[in-house]
């Protein structure tokens, strides 16, 4: 577990992806130990194919958790060494509660085991944001989540044009 990681949050930004699903590919393979069953933890949603208009989606790790309010059980809980929202499947009775409360519906159910999974940031070195080579997906300091949009917004007021689309800076 890389505790560098702690404070540090997965960067999605829909401009750079190309809908090559490579980041859904290392997921499945990342976790494909996981109870025998390769189970991806991030899709790549596809709102339009004719203008090319993708958008990587995941977990976002909630501040206040909608999920873990929710849970009955209390088997859902943050994760200090990491600051990610973690499910003990000893502790998980299947109700689906967690399911019905994500607020980006990033929470699946793998109806075979009866269990919830969702994003674990692969213990702190997300294999998602390894392979993106357009980097639509970064695992960046939580002090500079913000970083993009100010250089977006500074773009703008000075009459930059904004940033292409897949492409660099």
């Amino acid at each position: 577990m890389d505790v560098a990681a702690k404070n540090k949050m997965l960067m999605i930004d829909p401009l750079r992806c190309n809908g090559c699903k490579e980041c859904e590919n290392a997921c499945a393979i990342a976790h494909a130990g996981n109870r025998k069953i390769a189970r991806k933890r991030i899709e790549v949603l596809s709102l339009s194919k004719e203008e090319h208009v993708y958008v990587p989606s995941t977990c976002r790790q909630c501040t206040e958790p909608p999920c873990m309010t929710v849970c009955p059980r209390k088997a859902i809980s943050r994760d200090s060494t990491l600051d990610r929202v973690v499910i003990d499947t000893r502790l998980c009775v299947g109700c689906m509660m967690c399911v019905s409360a994500c607020p980006t519906g990033s929470m699946a159910f793998a109806q075979d085991l009866g269990l919830p999974y969702k994003c674990d940031l692969c213990d702190g070195d997300p294999k998602c944001a390894k392979v993106c080579e357009p980097k639509a997906i970064t695992f960046i300091d939580h002090v500079r989540a913000h970083y993009p949009k100010i250089r977006e917004s500074a773009r703008n007021m000075l009459g930059y044009p904004s940033r292409p689309r897949h492409g660099n800076m």
